[in-house]
C-alpha cells in the first residue's frame, strides 16, 4: 500500500512539473504583432502570419496580401525569435517544418530537401530572397503588448548555388556585422547580415 501512495504521489508530482514547463500559448493578436516585428514598416500589416492556436498546434494566424510571410515565435523555444521571408522560399520553408515535426534532425532536414530540390520537387527562386529575423531575451519581451526590448535583427539572403567566386564574398565575416555567404555552392547558398 505504502508503494502504491509513493507511485501515486510521484505520478502527481511529475504531473505538475510537466504543466508548470508547458508554455503560454499568447493570444493571436500578440503573436502577430510580435511575428511581423523584423519586417519593414509598410509591410507589416500585410504579411501572412503563422503561429499557435490554443492547444499549440502550428497554423495559419492571419492570411496575407503581400510577398512576406511572418512566424511568430515558439513558445518551446528558449528567448524570442520571429522571422519574415519572400513568398518565394515558402515552399523551402513550409518542408523544413513539415520534416521537423516528422522528427527529422538538421542534418537529415538537409539531406531530404537537397534531394528533394535536385529532383524538381522544391523551386528555390532564382533570384536572391531575403528573410528578416529578430531575436531577444524573454526578459525584454512585453507579453501584453508583444514588444521585444533588447531586440537584435539578422538578415539572410538566399542566393541558391551562389559561390564565393561568383559573390566576392567571403565564407565568414572577419568584421562585425559584414556579409558573408553561408553553404556557397549548394541549394540553401545565403548571404548572412547580423549583429555578431
Amino acid at each position: 500500500m505504502i508503494k502504491f501512495v509513493s507511485f501515486i504521489l510521484c505520478l502527481f508530482s511529475v504531473s505538475i512539473f510537466a504543466q508548470e514547463q508547458k508554455k503560454e500559448i499568447l493570444p493571436k493578436e500578440i503573436q502577430i504583432q510580435t511575428a511581423v516585428l523584423p519586417a519593414p514598416e509598410e509591410d507589416k500589416n500585410g504579411a501572412k502570419v503563422y503561429g499557435y492556436d490554443e492547444t499549440g498546434n502550428f497554423v495559419v494566424l492571419r492570411e496575407g496580401t503581400n510577398n512576406l510571410v511572418c512566424l511568430a515565435d515558439n513558445p518551446n523555444k528558449e528567448g524570442i525569435s520571429v522571422s519574415c521571408y519572400s513568398i518565394k522560399l515558402e515552399p523551402f520553408m513550409a518542408r523544413g517544418r513539415e520534416l521537423a515535426a516528422e522528427g527529422k534532425n538538421f542534418k537529415e532536414k538537409r539531406e531530404i530537401r537537397g534531394a528533394e530540390v535536385a529532383a524538381g520537387k522544391i523551386k528555390m527562386p532564382k533570384e536572391p530572397s531575403m528573410t528578416y529575423i529578430y531575436f531577444g531575451s524573454e526578459a525584454a519581451y512585453d507579453k501584453s503588448t508583444g514588444k521585444l526590448g533588447d531586440g537584435q535583427f539578422r538578415y539572410v539572403i538566399y542566393t541558391p548555388f551562389a559561390t564565393i567566386e561568383s559573390t566576392g564574398l567571403p565564407s565568414k565575416p572577419h568584421a562585425k556585422g559584414m556579409p558573408w555567404l553561408m553553404d556557397p555552392g549548394t541549394f540553401r547558398a545565403h548571404i548572412m547580415v547580423g549583429p555578431f
